[in-house]
């Protein structure tokens, strides 16, 4: 039997193997009011040091490969409020179970609760609480990183605009945010210049984009939750994204907002009672389908020169406008015969066959004056307006142009992430 060796920070170490490398290891005990900066200096690569219940300073910078610091219910680490709580510069690092809290304040600084520097590749950082930092974790540039079921709580007391986001990336290929909640930061998740990143199965609150990427690549956005968010996922710069059932249920002015992103797959997803379900803007080459639509002021605003959109077995469920587009270029939202699906159209479909027996149009002559200026609002009862709209729907030669949909859709999809929607 190995005796237990007494360090004089009160800890105390015991025998730890590591099968899988064949080297020895040890698990550091560190009591509460022992300084966990002078246990990790006691410290070797791969070692771990658990923390016990109690509150312990943090400012602590982790520069060994391989260490785990973990915590039990009741462990705190606390930062001084100037810098990061915890500095990661080493690859291969484990955080868990751990109470983060008290970065600084300057955003300039990109203060943290957790820093991961770019050589700390393979960061772990699992199942903690972070609470009152500016920037709660910010993945600097390593790869690989996992940032997993975590709970985040940003700095209430600063104004949205003041607060950083829950989860930054920058230029970390190939890291994932996965199972996390996070609620009152500034941004829920914050990429620029990242790809190969996987956003998974995170819910959001209170803040004011859920996911917002920039010049971020080959990304999936799968399967997260916002809820009474400013916007829910708003992807710009970025190409070849996987955003699929996601829900975006109650956030305030959009659901899903693409601006410049391109040769992206958007698949059911659901959204509702938003001001616009989906903003889409100079957007390209992106396959919209199976997603749901409902109860939004706007179901689409289609704009700006996107071209070459694949808009297919959608459905929109009772939006004011099912479909805002500004434009003359005549745009059919069918794909190999099958279109969308619209609460308000009243065709039949005496076939049989699922489709609509004649073609949808969602905008007509005086929608398009009317948002081209909002002034001709005072017509809309009057009878010349009545009698545009009368020729047009008995002659659709003299239409301008704008969305139909040739083969819309009897029945809506049903996209799991219903499921997942509050009553």
């Amino acid at each position: 039997m190995i005796r237990p060796r007494v360090i004089q920070v009160a800890v105390i170490a015991a025998p730890l193997f590591i099968a899988a490398a064949g080297a020895r290891a040890e698990l550091i005990q560190v009591r509460q009011g022992a300084s966990a900066t002078k246990a990790l200096s006691h410290a070797k690569p791969g070692d771990t040091l658990h923390l016990g219940a109690g509150t312990f300073k943090g400012d602590l910078a982790i520069d060994l490969p391989g260490v785990t610091i973990e915590g039990e219910p009741g462990t705190v680490l606390e930062g001084s409020g100037t810098g990061n709580a915890i500095w990661v510069k080493a690859p291969d690092v484990t955080i868990r179970g751990l109470t983060i809290r008290g970065s600084g304040l300057t955003l300039i600084d990109k203060n943290s609760g957790v820093f991961v520097d770019r050589d700390a590749d393979r960061t772990r950082i699992e199942d903690n609480v972070l609470e009152d930092n500016l920037i709660s974790i910010y993945l600097d540039g390593p790869r690989d990183a996992v940032v997993r079921g975590n709970r985040i709580q940003g700095l209430r007391r600063l104004r949205l605009s003041e607060r950083g986001p829950a989860v930054s990336l920058w230029n970390t290929p190939g890291s994932q945010i996965i199972d996390n909640d996070i609620r009152s930061g500034r941004d829920g998740v914050f990429s620029v210049a990242s790809k190969q990143n996987v956003v998974r199965g995170n819910t959001f609150h209170d803040v004011r984009f859920a996911v917002h990427l920039m010049y971020t690549n080959d990304t999936e956005i799968a399967g997260n939750v916002s809820a009474g968010n400013a916007v829910g996922y708003v992807l710009m710069y970025s190409d070849r994204l996987s955003v699929h059932d996601n829900v975006s249920d109650g956030d305030r002015d959009h659901g899903l907002l693409f601006n410049y992103a391109n040769g992206s797959r958007i698949e059911d997803n659901v959204v509702r009672d938003s001001e616009k379900c989906m903003f889409i803007y100079n957007a390209n080459k992106n396959r919209f389908s199976g997603n749901w639509f409902e109860g939004c002021q706007i179901g689409v605003h289609f704009t700006a020169g996107s071209e070459r959109n694949e808009i297919t077995n959608n459905g929109f469920v009772n939006n004011r406008i099912q479909v805002m587009y500004v434009g003359t270029r005549l745009l059919d939202w069918s794909v190999q015969g099958r279109g969308n699906y619209y609460s308000d159209n009243p065709a039949f479909d005496l076939n049989g066959d699922g489709i609509a027996d004649t073609a949808y149009r969602p905008n007509d002559l005086m929608d398009q004056v009317i948002w081209r200026a909002p002034a001709a609002k005072m017509l809309l009862n009057s009878p010349a307006v009545q009698v545009v709209r009368w020729a047009q729907a008995q002659f659709p030669a003299i239409h301008p142009g704008g969305v139909v949909d040739t083969a819309p859709l009897m029945t809506p999809p049903h996209p799991v992430a219903l499921t997942r929607l509050t009553p």
